[in-house]
């Protein structure tokens, strides 16, 4: 129409036209793979999320509160009620002291609290020190709150810091540390040393520490969880998640636990993410994490024997698998195993013999990934007998 001072032929947008740190990602290996096992009907030992659905007694708690409600906006930074639970339930079994009113923020899943944490802390050139491998949304979020990522590069089996590498990654610039225990992918857990010797590099540096420890209370082998809220409580911001706790990842609610001026400025950040997250949610998560240590215990043990039972039915067909010491994940070695092909090769190879998993490149930024693959343990017997079945027979083809 003329006059309208609008072009007669508009050139079509294109990824020139978008934000670049997200325009350029692909689409996570971890919905290929969970795609690929549903077209070939192959079994999901990739994505990580359990079988079973969670506690019926807390599903049935947040059933009753959405019917009852109120289910209008709740406060910001969390309903009073679940924020004196998060406190209670740290200090009970963690000994961790928090203040609920001024150091506590529910957010809508822990993934959100790491994007609103690198928001709040991070201005663009700021350096952020990064572990490989790491989870695949870390980089992405770096990058777009402005954030330099410097990455230090773990090896197996043990994922250790290493002191020389670790320091040398510090410099002025450093102004964020991101470190996940237990780990994911590599199921290893940080032990108190060497979350002192990251203590007292941030104090020298000025630096903060956001603390990914969504799987606290997965730990084998009577292992304790240590925070690093411990070792250097006025610098950490911890994330904690109920999706993790309770095995119900799709609810999307977490914690972030911090002093009160690592607070004030990470709920500014979250107010205009999700801004708040569902009251029945937070009223049924409040509800669980009031449960006696035994749910914790069982969880725990019943988590161990599927690891347990997994880890013994590769190693019976020849597999070499790495220490899984916490979190759903045990991971195999291919070169070990006399598997010559890389990990993406090999996922590649083993969805077409009926089993789906995640190859560690997906968790690496730069070249040189080891040839590894992870698993997810947290299935029912039946699940994990077949999915180790299939693996079997991939490794047999491949022979």
């Amino acid at each position: 129409m003329p006059g309208n001072g609008l072009a007669e032929h508009p050139r079509a947008l294109d990824s020139a036209a978008m934000n670049r740190v997200f325009a350029n990602l692909p689409t996570t290996i971890f919905e290929i793979m969970s795609r690929l096992a549903a077209e070939k009907g192959a079994i999901n030992l990739g994505q990580g999320f359990p079988e079973d659905d969670g506690p019926a007694d807390v599903r049935e708690r947040a059933a009753r509160a959405m019917i009852e409600g109120p289910n209008q906006y709740p406060p910001m930074r969390g309903l009073p009620v679940l924020r004196e639970a998060v406190a209670e339930h740290y200090r009970v079994h963690q000994n961790i002291d928090l203040d609920w009113r001024r150091e506590i923020t529910i957010t809508s899943g822990a993934t959100e609290a790491l994007a609103a944490a690198l928001l709040a802390f991070v201005e663009p050139g700021d350096e952020v020190i990064l572990f490989e491998p790491l989870y695949d949304a870390y980089l992405p979020m770096v990058q777009r709150a402005g954030g330099v990522p410097r990455i230090v590069r773990l090896e197996p089996p043990h994922w250790r810091f290493d002191t020389e590498k670790l320091a040398a990654a510090f410099n002025a610039k450093t102004r964020v540390v991101m470190i996940n225990t237990p780990h994911n992918p590599a199921a290893s857990v940080l032990p108190g040393e060497d979350l002192a010797l990251l203590a007292d590099l941030c104090r020298k540096r000025n630096s903060i520490v956001i603390s990914d420890e969504v799987w606290e209370h997965v730990l084998f082998d009577g292992r304790t969880h240590a925070s690093m809220l411990h070792h250097l409580r006025e610098r950490t911001l911890k994330i904690g998640s109920a999706g993790k706790m309770f095995s119900l990842t799709g609810w999307k609610v977490g914690f972030a636990c911090g002093a009160p001026a690592l607070t004030e400025a990470f709920a500014r950040a979250h107010q205009f993410l999700t801004f708040t997250t569902p009251p029945g949610l937070q009223a049924a998560i409040a509800y669980g994490l009031g449960k006696e240590r035994a749910y914790f215990e069982t969880m725990r043990a019943e988590f161990q024997r599927g690891r347990d039972r997994l880890d013994s039915a590769l190693r019976q067909e020849g597999f070499a698998t790495l220490p899984a010491q916490g979190a759903y994940f045990l991971s195999i070695d291919l070169a070990a195993s006399g598997i010559a092909l890389s990990s993406e090769e090999f996922a590649r190879h083993a969805i077409e013999h009926g089993v789906a998993t995640i190859p560690y490149s997906a968790f690496y930024a730069s070249p040189g990934a080891p040839n590894l693959v992870r698993l997810c343990f947290a299935k029912r017997d039946g699940t994990l007998d077949r999915g180790a079945e299939a693996l079997a027979k991939a490794k047999r083809a491949f022979s």
